[in-house]
């Protein structure tokens, strides 16, 4: 949770306000400084991203205050596919504004469709549509062959692991890296006391069809922070090389969670969850923020469940977010 101050921008001479700092709210005296609020930001396409909140707070301000908000829609770089369970009641944060699937498969401009919907919003808004070479990739994801990828974070350097976010995250709420300090963030698993042969055979074992999409290899790097004072073990979960992206095949959310519950099996005893302060959430654990329950983790510590327990609960959700999505689909 690295804040941000406000400022005063030294080549126009305008103040930049912080929604990552003393408040993520905007305060009446920002909203009393425009008329129309242009909201032009690069989703990662995950429910967990906090754009996705961002763009909900400002939306909510803008009814209170009276004023418009434009949204430049820009394409989802993960494409349509809808993956995870849906955030359950009671457990929103600035990590989960709505009760979205972790991977929900609409551009911004989408979103605030279904925000101003949902939350019952009385405000003028409208959507800068994409248009032209853009627009067709609304469907299947980054336009490689027509734009150049600008990092939205600095974690988030390219496409692959844009696709690989819906999972990784969870490795925010777990002891296990996630690859940050690597070159590789976000696409990476593991710990210096890790063995990855043993848990991919595992995993192969449990639920095989949750691997496809992807190419998994075990991997090792010393680009990690010196806190660690050992090489980082894991595996790695990216689909580079030539081919287009089987986005039905390659599931994040579920090969992340079959990797806990292999560990789990394979190392009872490992400490897996993370406990500490999450995104502003004190009270709960990291990982139920993330997920936006507690069911995954129950899931990954119950001995007796098996992955079509998730599945049962995940396909489900799922199904119903696709259907409730499709009123807002503009593309």
């Amino acid at each position: 949770m690295v804040e941000s101050p406000d400022y005063r921008d030294p080549v126009h001479g305008i103040p930049v306000f912080s929604l990552y700092g003393a408040v993520r709210r905007p305060t009446p005296a920002m909203m009393d400084t425009f008329d129309v609020l242009l909201v032009d930001l690069q989703d990662l396409g995950c429910r967990i991203y906090t754009f996705v909140t961002t763009l909900r707070y400002v939306l909510e301000a803008a009814a209170k205050a009276g004023k418009a908000v434009w949204v430049l829609d820009r394409p989802n770089p993960v494409g349509r596919p809808v993956e995870g369970l849906t955030l359950r009641a009671g457990c929103e944060s600035f990590v989960g504004a709505g009760a979205l699937p972790m991977r929900h498969g609409l551009t911004l401009g989408e979103l605030a469709r279904w925000f101003v919907t949902t939350l019952g919003l009385d405000v003028e808004y409208r959507v800068i549509s994409m248009s032209g070479g853009t627009r067709r990739f609304a469907r299947h994801g980054w336009p490689l062959a027509g734009r150049t990828w600008i990092n939205p974070s600095p974690n988030a350097p390219n496409l692959w692991m844009a696709r690989c976010y819906p999972g990784s995250v969870l490795l925010e709420g777990t002891t296990l890296s996630e690859g940050r300090g690597t070159t590789r963030p976000l696409e990476l698993m593991g710990a210096p006391d890790f063995d990855p042969q043993p848990l991919l055979a595992e995993m192969r074992a449990l639920a095989p069809a949750w691997m496809n999409g992807c190419r998994l290899r075990p991997c090792s790097s010393n680009d990690f922070p010196q806190a660690c004072r050992a090489a980082l073990r894991g595996i790695s979960g990216s689909r580079r090389g030539p081919g287009p992206l089987r986005h039905a095949a390659f599931k994040p959310w579920r090969l992340f969670a079959l990797a806990f519950k292999a560990l789990r099996r394979l190392r009872p005893d490992y400490p897996i969850w993370r406990d500490f302060p999450y995104e502003y959430e004190n009270d709960r654990l990291a990982i139920d923020v993330i997920n936006g329950s507690d069911l995954l983790r129950r899931w990954v510590d119950d001995s007796q469940a098996l992955p079509g327990d998730l599945e049962a609960i995940a396909a489900a959700d799922e199904a119903d977010w696709r259907a409730a999505r499709a009123p807002f689909l503009l593309y």
